[in-house]
């Protein structure tokens, strides 16, 4: 497959992708809305924050490397071993659902029961959930390195729908089952996102005469499941090994992106109701984010694996490939830049009333505006990072992935110590301050990166993040007009 049909193909994947979030997440959303007026800080702290921290650690730590080092490189394989490697989150996911379930359920503070009743249930479903999800991995791989464009969307939208209407239900008609309602709703959600990959690939492989059957690797659904034989090795250990340094690099990048959940989690140093507080913001000021920026990271991420080889320098490549991934990165640094600095200019001005909308005086008043004033500059930050890493994560070689976890490790680190601090000097805000920081740290290393990877050509994607005189006036004056007119 040629370059440009790649880019084709991530284009469409992408662009398909933010339509169909852009809806499901509206009308997510407007549930959202609608669920906090029945909710405390209190609860929405404990779910949003403890038990969802549980739930993603299982998940990110269980398959992040697994993800990345599968959708590396062609598709083109043995893809029984590629499959064989997947099934391993599974046995993963159940090893680490227990050691977390177990350190939340004897190492943390348990919320009052008459406050907060069914924690332990609210822990053990969680936990469950997760290995539920990762029963799907190897349908979803299989699916994203095929670039089937809207089954990924579809299916994720739809479980987080369906999940926000039960919840809804039962948050109206049964409130005094507490933490229930969100771990029977969070374990419907996993439920059926897994059964949309299965019941689809089941059509699809029933269909011998499906264009997308054709060039599917497996022509049953039994080829999808474990395989042993004499005369190969069960995984491929090259495959194996490229999982084996993205796993160090996925804890700590973990660590770096739920870095403030584990502070709150483990340090206390916000009660549950600040933490609702906080986790809400963090919520809306991120729904750009995961509806723009990260269909485009995880679509293009693709692009740049398929397009660029790991461990070869950009001189030594087919110079036709090298230069139509230096255009793309151009074009969507710059399209990240001007998204995020839309966002920080209109944002920083109309916090307070976006937050009085969506969830009344209990967001709008106190540190909410404030909040979520510091998480409009973050979001730009987001939006380059973004970018930045999936050429920088696509473009490495093992070799340098290897080089970068010591870098990560020691941005976890000061991450965690800078947000203890900054919460005890300025509150919640802390938190976004920290996240800043280190995300300027990694934007500062991955543009490192590619500049040394484009040293000796001629193409200069950087270009994407310098603007003319005249759209930062531009943007200047926005700002201005839109803080006289809050």
């Amino acid at each position: 497959m040629s370059p440009r049909e790649v880019l084709g193909q991530a284009a469409r994947l992408a662009s398909s992708g933010l339509l169909l979030q852009v809806l499901f997440r509206l009308i997510t959303f407007v549930l959202n809305a609608f669920i906090l007026r029945f909710l405390s800080k209190e609860i929405v702290g404990i779910v949003n924050v403890r038990l969802t921290l549980l739930y993603s650690t299982t998940i990110f730590l269980a398959r992040e490397a697994f993800r990345r080092a599968c959708l590396s490189g062609s598709t083109q394989r043995d893809w029984s071993q590629t499959l064989n490697l997947l099934w391993l989150t599974v046995p993963l996911g159940v090893f680490w659902s227990v050691f977390l379930g177990w350190a939340w359920l004897q190492l943390l503070a348990v919320p009052d029961p008459d406050v907060i009743p069914h924690y332990g249930t609210g822990v053990v479903l969680f936990g469950f959930s997760a290995v539920v999800e990762l029963l799907g991995e190897p349908f979803w791989v299989l699916a994203q390195a095929h670039m089937f464009v809207k089954l990924k969307v579809i299916a994720e939208s739809l479980s987080v729908i369906l999940k926000s209407i039960l919840t809804a239900f039962l948050v109206v008609c049964l409130p005094h089952w507490g933490l229930y309602i969100f771990s029977l709703a969070q374990l419907f959600y996993t439920a059926v996102l897994v059964l949309c990959y299965v019941i689809y690939f089941t059509k699809l492989l029933g269909s011998p005469e499906s264009a997308k059957q054709q060039v599917l690797p497996v022509s049953r659904m039994t080829d999808l499941l474990p395989t042993i034989t004499r005369s190969r090795a069960f995984v491929n250990w090259e495959e194996a090994k490229l999982t084996w340094s993205f796993f160090k690099q996925s804890f700590l990048k973990q660590i770096l992106t739920e870095g403030e959940r584990y502070v709150m989690t483990f340090l206390n140093v916000l009660n549950f109701g600040d933490q609702g507080v906080y986790d809400i913001v963090n919520n809306l000021g991120s729904l750009v984010a995961r509806l723009i920026f990260q269909p485009i990271e995880e679509s293009f991420y693709i692009f740049f694996a398929k397009v660029l080889e790991r461990e070869k320098d950009a001189t030594l490549q087919k110079q036709e490939d090298v230069a139509v991934a230096a255009a793309v990165l151009e074009s969507l640094l710059k399209l990240a830049l001007l998204t995020g600095l839309t966002i920080s200019v209109f944002g920083f001005a109309y916090s307070q009333l976006a937050l009085d909308i969506y969830g009344g005086t209990m967001l709008s008043s106190g540190s909410g505006p404030v909040l979520l004033r510091a998480y409009c500059l973050y979001v730009l930050l987001l939006a380059i990072n973004g970018v930045t890493e999936c050429f920088t994560f696509a473009a490495m070689s093992k070799e340098e992935v290897d080089r970068y976890n010591f870098t990560m490790l020691g941005l976890s680190s000061s991450f965690l110590l800078l947000s203890y601090l900054l919460t005890h000097w300025c509150g919640s805000v802390g938190f976004i301050l920290a996240n800043c920081f280190n995300m300027g740290i990694r934007i500062t290393q991955s543009l490192c990166f590619i500049h040394r990877y484009y040293r000796k050509s001629p193409h200069k994607p950087l270009a994407g993040l310098f603007l003319s005189p005249v759209l930062l006036g531009a943007f200047a004056l926005s700002g201005g007009i839109t803080a006289v007119s809050e």
